[in-house]
């Protein structure tokens, strides 16, 4: 397994040159993964035009968005009781997409909806080349084109494109793990803290730069090496990452415990959802409920795929994913799968998981051109109807 820091370019100079450079690479797969994703929109608005909706309403004006927005317009506060007795409250939505949605609005024309929209849309290309960077430095440049469409062709990718918090999560995430296998420990504690702003699971992320830097240390210690010539000359950053890392996430979830009276206020903000986490009791009593009943089809088609990912990720583990993938990885997919709300949620929950599809994207980058990019265009044709027809039915939670 690489040492993450092992590769950090001591004495850079402008980094303008750099990324110029990297941009021109990444820009076949930004290619590749816009046009997926137009196509996935261009399905959906004919699909919506043809059930008598609009395709625009259903990306930025249902569900989760609606929260956001309320946030952006409105601040902390709204809750809503339901007749059940249960409580919702937007408490529960981490506040970055909010700021960037009130920001954009105050700047321009866009609503606050509107510019949810556009973050979502802007930060998907952020993370699509992120991606990429990932692949190229660990496998190959068509190893990152192919990570990149495969996210984008997605099932549930359509989220990529709608006002949510999941395309703004992915491109934090993802640049801060390839910063940790840089060797730019700042840059990863900066982009974990802001990832621990947007989402809940923004403590995976926190998590691999912890432990990714508690493993680079001890490497050090074994090896007889200096800590502190070895945090001065190879590992410069080290610990202000490390500092930085968990205050986004920490600060909320404070804020939100002396909001509520409670250290654990936010915990409670989110059993007012249902939500939470048990292990997997409730999500193995769902599944089980399927496979015992009419929804057998459904329970066999869901277990196969809780199977599958459950592979990829023990897959990547064999092909020798750098540590910080392997935890980042590791932690989304545990929370999504043991949380106990919401299980038409879960794919949408795992799509941050990138690293989760870097052994098919190794592999489609082994194949001949000609069929790995069939094998692409037939799942990316297959994401844009499934995205038309889930979003103009029950849509995402």
């Amino acid at each position: 397994m690489n040492d993450p820091a092992s590769t950090a370019a001591p004495g850079r100079t402008s980094p303008r040159p750099a990324v110029r450079a990297a941009l021109r690479r990444a820009a076949p797969a930004l290619a590749v993964y816009a046009a997926i994703r137009l196509l996935g929109l261009a399905v959906l608005a004919i699909w919506s035009t043809a059930n008598g909706k609009d395709w625009h309403t259903l990306l930025t004006a249902r569900w989760d968005s609606l929260w956001y927005t309320r946030v952006a317009e409105q601040g902390y506060g709204y809750t809503v009781q339901l007749a059940n007795g249960d409580v919702h409250s937007n408490l529960a939505f981490f506040p970055l997409l909010p700021w960037l949605e009130r920001g954009l609005s105050a700047i321009s024309p866009l609503s606050a909806a509107d510019a949810g929209m556009v973050v979502a849309w802007l930060t998907s290309l952020a993370a699509a080349w992120a991606l990429y960077a990932t692949g190229e430095r660990l496998h190959s440049p068509r190893a990152g084109v192919a990570l990149a469409a495969l996210w984008a062709a997605l099932p549930v990718g359509i989220v990529q494109s709608m006002a949510y918090s999941e395309s703004l999560f992915t491109a934090l995430a993802a640049w801060a793990g390839y910063s940790v296998l840089t060797g730019r420990w700042v840059a990863a504690g900066v982009l974990a803290s802001l990832a621990g702003l947007t989402r809940p699971v923004g403590a995976a992320v926190v998590a691999a730069v912890w432990i990714t830097a508690a493993v680079t240390l001890w490497r050090e210690r074994a090896d007889g090496a200096g800590l502190r010539a070895a945090l001065r000359e190879r590992h410069r950053g080290l610990i202000p990452g490390v500092v930085l890392a968990p205050l986004g996430f920490c600060g909320y979830f404070l804020w939100v415990a002396v909001r509520q009276g409670s250290l654990t206020g936010y915990l409670d903000v989110q059993a007012g959802w249902h939500n939470g986490f048990d292990g997997g009791i409730a999500f193995g009593s769902f599944l089980w409920h399927l496979l015992s009943g009419p929804a057998f089809p459904a329970g066999l088609g869901l277990l196969i795929g809780v199977a599958l990912v459950i592979w990829l990720y023990v897959r990547g583990v064999r092909q020798g994913q750098p540590l910080p993938l392997v935890v980042y990885g590791g932690i989304v997919l545990l929370l999504a799968l043991t949380a106990k709300g919401y299980f038409g949620s879960k794919p949408r929950l795992m799509m941050p998981a990138y690293p989760l599809l870097l052994p098919l994207a190794v592999g489609l980058a082994r194949w001949r051109p000609v069929r790995s990019w069939a094998v692409v265009g037939a799942v990316a044709v297959g994401s844009a109807v499934y995205g038309a027809f889930w979003l103009n039915g029950s849509g995402p939670p």
